[in-house]
């Protein structure tokens, strides 16, 4: 079988390799064990591999590079323009020589593909819809775009679109999906309890940028010290907000009960999970928030927000708590959990056992299917 991938992520090549964003290329990896040839249309950085990189791991690959798309200024959006046609002409070949299109939504490279691949209704298809499914969301313009072709069974045919979370009135090519990071035999038995009057560990995992709210899970820590001194949080991600961050702890003086990482690989946040009694994502927008499922697993009680299919994923707040974001309500919620440490426990025993289910060796059995279909 020859496979596409038409993906935004950025790649680089470094000693032959091709490496991109390390959970979406770890995916990728457990699809590319049942394929021959792997084509991959995306754009390439003259830049070196990350902390949070991998590589694609098959000896048959033919990378096709493109420029990388942007319309967030007027000088971006004319240069892109003019980037267009040779973009989508690399598109089309590829997936004229493939056996199987595979897209990666949403983007700007999955917007071109989802038009592309109306012009191929006989070939195979996938779609890895990463972001918000929810159709009431508010999203950009191109998303909804995206997702009106993709659950259009009339324009896409012989496609099944993977999308996080459960949705009524769904078109029938729409499957609710998720993703995995640990494997069934990396399970392991623990039983994490809470000491109001013992160091007591948050974590948040995350780019540091305005979506992800950062800001929040800083100004949580900060509020919950006024009551309890013994709250501590860590902090991994990089992102154009690294510097306005350290002022503010800086400002504040929380130097000693807040330590920014950096990215991190995933053996270092396994660690950290299976230390943390919370990991926190105030997140404007997700998908399947990996991070919160990672934590879940090592039995840390998430506090999120209700987006996406968080709410679901936390049983409404029965293996967790959804944060309203309002400071003084969700400080009140989470201290009302440190001091129950039953509740605590039960929390996350119900977390640790619902994201248990979804493991590495689930994930590639349901890949198989998708691929023998």
């Amino acid at each position: 079988m020859k496979f596409l991938i038409v993906t935004h992520v950025a790649h680089t090549i470094e000693q032959q390799q091709y490496y991109g964003y390390a959970p979406y290329v770890r995916e990728m990896n457990i699809w590319l064990k049942y394929v021959d040839e792997l084509i991959v249309v995306a754009p390439l950085e003259s830049t070196k591999p990350t902390a949070i990189d991998s590589f694609y791991k098959h000896k048959n690959i033919d990378f096709r590079k493109v420029s990388h798309l942007s319309f967030t200024n007027l000088k971006n959006t004319i240069s892109s323009i003019f980037k267009l046609p040779k973009i989508l002409l690399e598109i089309v070949l590829a997936m004229k020589q493939s056996d199987h299109i595979h897209l990666r939504c949403p983007g700007n490279m999955g917007l071109l593909a989802c038009i592309v691949q109306l012009f191929f209704p006989s070939k195979p298809k996938t779609a890895k819809y990463a972001g918000n499914w929810d159709l009431n969301s508010k999203q950009p313009w191109s998303y909804r775009l995206q997702k009106w072709i993709l659950s259009n069974t009339f324009l896409t045919r012989n496609m099944e679109v993977l999308v996080y979370g459960e949705w009524p009135n769904q078109s029938r090519n729409i499957k609710s999906f998720f993703t995995a990071t640990y494997a069934e035999k990396e399970k392991e038995v623990v039983e994490k309890t809470i000491n109001p009057d013992a160091k007591i560990k948050l974590m948040f995992v995350g780019s540091l940028v305005e979506g992800k709210n950062p800001l929040y899970a800083i100004q949580l820590l900060e509020q919950l010290r006024q009551t309890n001194k013994n709250v501590v949080l860590d902090i991994y991600g990089e992102g154009v907000l690294r510097v306005s961050l350290e002022n503010y702890i800086e400002v504040n003086n929380l130097e000693e009960y807040i330590v920014l990482h950096g990215n991190q690989n995933k053996e270092v946040l396994k660690k950290a999970y299976q230390y943390s009694h919370f990991v926190v994502l105030p997140s404007k927008s997700e998908g399947w928030p990996k991070v919160i499922a990672e934590g879940m697993f090592w039995g840390a009680v998430p506090l999120a927000t209700a987006v996406s299919c968080i709410s679901a994923m936390l049983d409404q707040g029965k293996r967790g708590l959804l944060l309203e974001m309002d400071l003084e309500k969700d400080m009140a919620a989470i201290n009302q959990l440190i001091n129950n440490p039953m509740d605590f426990e039960s929390k996350s025993k119900a977390a640790m056992d619902w994201s248990g289910n979804y493991t590495l060796d689930f994930f590639e059995n349901e890949i198989q299917k998708l691929l023998q279909a």
